[in-house]
């Protein structure tokens, strides 16, 4: 059993708990960062409700990715890193700096902690946001040696942010030869168990379509990976010496239409799926709305758009078996439905 000690950023946050209790599990010594040490306690009961083992190998540090503070403590005697945490709001924003800003300062506060406490490597959560925006449509099979192109069509203040984040991160090292490795990770949008009463990621999809906030389908697609499969990945990333300076593009099989998202909620869920809708928006219904509404407008691009993607690399380097995303939809939905995550009707 594995006594070496990892650093996991925002242990609040949605694939970063996954992370946590799968390192845990297999015998680790974890410490993650909060923004405040008054949150301790919610988190640990939200992973001990998950079913966290070895709670006592689970240590807690206050460190925000706005300012230096705390990052020192944080990276003390730490051998890995899964830095994880990063501002999430898909869509339209006021100022899209508010995104871009932690994400990249974060991203090389991180990493120049690391640089400076001899960790061995850092794993950095990208996202297939840093891959696919901004490309013309076709039959291209997005892989990890494609990159966002940031003044192109639908790239959000999201997609952006983890684009120049990763970006900066692949100039850091370049600029800092060292021992120090860097491994990122692209996920898809990632579904999968609620943890505690937070819904994260493109979980929130799921939720809207069961709460019956989508009154009819949009006609687009969303390739989907399970968040303990993320975590998975994560983990053999951060212990595989062939990952080292790689990027690793995480999805499975080809995108959903959001259509057959709901047909997967009702097949799972039945009388709990009575909100999700029977009939379908016409794309041109969708145009006319995005040129009044900013939220609308970046999803106009990718109308009946099923991107294409390999997870070839991942699978062969990293050995990675990921879940179909069916079961990544029904596992989030039972969970919702578990924990009262639901409003009623």
């Amino acid at each position: 059993m594995s006594q070496q000690r990892v650093l996991v950023t925002g242990g609040s946050g949605f694939i970063a708990g996954h992370c946590i209790l799968q390192l845990l599990e297999l015998g680790y010594s974890v410490r993650t960062t909060v923004r405040s040490m008054v949150k301790e306690s919610a988190v640990r009961a939200v992973l001990q409700d998950a079913g966290m083992v070895h709670q006592e190998s689970l240590s807690f540090v206050a460190a925000d990715l706005r300012s230096d503070d705390g990052w020192v403590a944080a990276l003390a005697d730490i051998d890995m890193v899964l830095h994880v945490a990063s501002p999430v709001q898909p869509g339209a924003v006021t100022n899209e700096n508010d995104l871009i800003v932690p994400a990249v300062d974060g991203t090389l506060r991180v990493l120049r902690a690391a640089r400076d406490a001899g960790v061995q490597r850092v794993v950095l959560t990208s996202a297939f946001h840093a891959v696919s925006w901004g490309h013309k449509r076709g039959e291209h099979v997005f892989t990890e040696s494609d990159w966002t192109i940031l003044d192109g069509p639908g790239v959000d203040a999201y997609g952006k942010s983890k684009t120049l984040a990763e970006r900066a991160a692949w100039d850091f090292m370049a600029a800092e030869p060292g021992r120090l490795e860097l491994v990122t990770m692209l996920p898809v949008a990632v579904m999968g168990p609620v943890m505690g009463a937070e819904i994260s990621g493109s979980n929130h999809l799921i939720q809207t379509m069961l709460n019956g906030g989508m009154t009819a389908f949009p006609n687009l697609f969303i390739p989907i990976v399970d968040v303990r499969d993320v975590a998975t990945a994560h983990i053999l990333a951060m212990t595989n010496p062939k990952a080292a300076g790689e990027r690793f593009l995480l999805s499975n099989g080809a995108a959903l239409a959001i259509r057959d998202i709901g047909a997967v909620l009702k097949a799972e869920l039945g009388e709990a799926a009575r909100n999700i809708p029977a009939r379908s928006i016409p794309d041109m219904a969708l145009r006319l709305i995005g040129l009044f509404n900013a939220r609308v407008r970046p999803i106009v691009t990718d109308l009946g758009y099923a991107k294409k993607t390999s997870n070839q690399k991942a699978t062969g380097v990293l050995g990675w078996t990921p879940r179909a995303p069916r079961e990544a939809i029904a596992a989030a939905a039972h969970s919702m439905v578990e924990k009262g995550l639901l409003k009623p009707s």
